[in-house]
This record gives structure tokens, sequence and C-alpha cells, in this order.
């Protein structure tokens, strides 16, 4: 069983027009097994809140604490982060030319391991989780993200969650430039891992449609950098019949 901590966290950013405050004194615990959505306007911190737990450095942790298991998270380099059990699926994945997707799996598993995988084993597992995300073997021997259709990056972001098996995963708007198909797959991985490593969720989105196929335990509403409200998944449906405006005129 792992927990991330998050208590009163506070981040600014620097913008055109000085620093910013961001996030305004964020709570949350997420346990392994448990799914928690992220709902909320753009520009509300969903995202900020996603890179803040990652470590990217474009983000200033002003106050509060980040834990995983006990441990400070915040003390920790991003790739410390990651071998302590952290995931992050980014909402828009960046390229890596000259790196093909297979040599990036192997050498992030080793990493996150501390020792390389035996090779028969690997290649049957990736090639298991490849085929049950629908992606051609050929892609295994494609650079990073290099020329990846919007589907194909967010198939590439669960299929590292499926072989890295984190204890935490971050997903960023996974659902963002999904057809209805691509949707579905790469939900069913998402769940798939779920179901083979109990790893705890904490799934950032606008929308409801992925909640249709990931079902939330928790729902959090985020508005100007705080959780405004909380509740079961019957609060996405009230979100999709409403919208945020109750939210932003209580916050206006």
């Amino acid at each position: 069983m792992s927990t991330l901590e998050i208590r009163d966290l506070h981040v600014t950013v620097e913008t055109e027009n000085g620093t910013k405050e961001i996030l305004r004194g964020v709570d949350l615990t997420v346990k392994s097994g448990e799914t928690h959505a992220i709902m909320g306007p753009n520009g509300s911190g969903k995202s900020t809140l996603a890179y803040s737990i990652a470590g990217h450095p474009k983000y200033t942790i002003t106050a509060g604490t980040v834990t995983l298991d006990g441990e400070d998270v915040l003390a920790m380099s991003v790739d410390e982060r990651a071998r302590a059990g952290l995931f992050l699926a980014m909402q828009y994945p960046v390229e890596v030319p000259g790196v093909t997707v297979s040599n990036f799996l192997r050498t992030a598993k080793t990493a996150v391991e501390g020792e390389a995988p035996k090779l028969r084993t690997w290649v049957k597992d990736v090639k298991e989780a490849m085929g049950n995300l629908r992606m051609d073997p050929a892609f295994a021997e494609r650079n990073v993200n290099e020329g990846f259709s919007g589907g194909e990056k967010k198939r590439h972001e669960i299929l590292q969650m499926e072989l890295l098996k984190p204890k935490i995963a971050v997903l960023d708007e996974t659902d963002s430039g999904l057809d209805v198909d691509a949707l579905r797959i790469v939900s069913e991985g998402v769940n798939r891992a779920k179901d083979n490593t109990d790893v705890g969720v904490l799934l950032i989105t606008h929308y409801t449609r992925i909640l249709r196929y990931i079902k939330p335990d928790f729902v959090h509403v985020f508005v100007e950098g705080r959780v405004v409200e909380e509740g079961g998944s019957e609060l996405a449906d009230r979100l999709e019949a409403e919208g945020y405006d109750r939210f932003l005129a209580a916050n206006a």
C-alpha cells in the first residue's frame, strides 16, 4: 500500500508580468488502488499540480509538502521521484530524436528498477503490452514521439505506465485529442495497469467522457488553484450537466 500526500501546496510561476501564484493551498491524498479525477476549467491549476509533483523546474513550491510513503518528494530530483514510484503521463509528450521506443523503454525500466530486465522476459512483456494497446510492432523502432499522432503519443505514455509499474500515476489530460476508439484503448490500458499492480491514479481531465471508461473513486473540482468541492463519481455527472459556472461565480 502506497500513499501520496499533498498538504497545503502553494506553487508560483514566473510570467511576463511577474510572479503569479497558481496553486493556493492544495490538499490531496491518493492511495494504492484509488482513482482520483481532478476536474476544472482552463487555467485552474490542474496541470500545474501534475508538473509540480513531477518536479518541473518551471514551477516553484513556496509552501506545503508532498510525500510518498512518508518520503519528502520535493527534496528529490526528477529521476529520484521516478525511481520512488511516481509516473507522469504528459499532456504534450516531448519528442526524443535519435532514441527508439524500444531503447527508451528498456533504459527507463533499468533506471527505475536499478538493473536491466532479463531480455527474453522483457521482449515478451513489451510485445504483449503493445498488442493490448493495438500498437504495430514496428512502432518499437520509431524515435520517441517523433512524428507520432496524438493517439500514438498517448498510447506510448500508457505503454510506459504498464511496463514501468509505478506506485502512483499522474495522467495529465490523457484523453485530449483522442478519437473514440483510441480513448477506449487507452482507458483499457489504465484499467489493466490498475488491475495488475494496484497503482494509484490521479487523472486530470476537462471532460467526463474518459470517466465512462475509468471509474473514479473520488472527484475533486479545481478552481483558481484550490480544491473547491469533492465527491464521488456522481460529482462528475453533475459537472457534465451543469458545468463550472456555479464554482466560478462563487470564486469571482
